[in-house]
């Protein structure tokens, strides 16, 4: 199984900066899964910034928004797999769930994770996984809203479970929480 690490934290607590310096402390190559899609033009530049950031440190960029289990099946090559983040993934989940005409309830979100771990199970590698803490504030005023803070809060908890390391990022200071 690979080395599974979490690596939560809120919005700009500094989660992405440390994912990344920890991908690069291992040895081999390197894959970046982005789940984000750009939606804006204001997302776009964030997207273009972020790829020039990682250029020239021997990163290879995968972009997909839902099948992240399938990504890491194919992707044994790489030594490290950093996936950012699957508060977005989450989104991506429910968003093209209701275009199907369906939703994604807690339970399918803990098979979904159940699922990550199989994958993760067959990787010779390292997988970090990054993913918000969405429930720390208000209580939202709309089903929607409460079912994604719900939904990525399952998410965190069945990585968790399985991962042999979990980080909580705060005002740009790890402190490890498991392993």
């Amino acid at each position: 199984m690979a080395n599974v690490i979490l690596i939560t934290g809120g919005a700009r607590s500094g989660k992405s900066a440390y994912s990344e310096t920890l991908a690069k402390s291992f040895n081999g190559s390197r894959a970046y899964v982005a789940t984000c899609p750009v939606m804006d033009e204001e997302m776009a530049r964030r997207v273009e910034r972020h790829q020039q950031q990682r250029k020239n440190d021997g990163w290879t960029t995968i972009e997909e928004e839902q099948d992240l289990a399938g990504i890491i099946r194919k992707s044994v090559q790489y030594d490290t797999i950093l996936v950012d983040c699957l508060t977005l993934w989450v989104n991506n989940l429910m968003y093209y769930a209701e275009q199907a005409g369906t939703a994604i309830t807690e339970d399918r979100m803990m098979e979904i994770c159940e699922e990550l771990k199989c994958a993760c199970m067959a990787h010779p590698g390292n997988i970090i996984f990054v993913i918000n803490e969405v429930g720390w504030g208000i209580v939202p005023d709309n089903a929607q809203a409460r079912l994604f803070r719900d939904l990525s809060g399952r998410c965190s908890q069945g990585i968790a479970r399985f991962a042999a390391k979990v980080v909580l990022v705060a005002c740009g200071i790890p402190l490890t929480l498991k392993g």
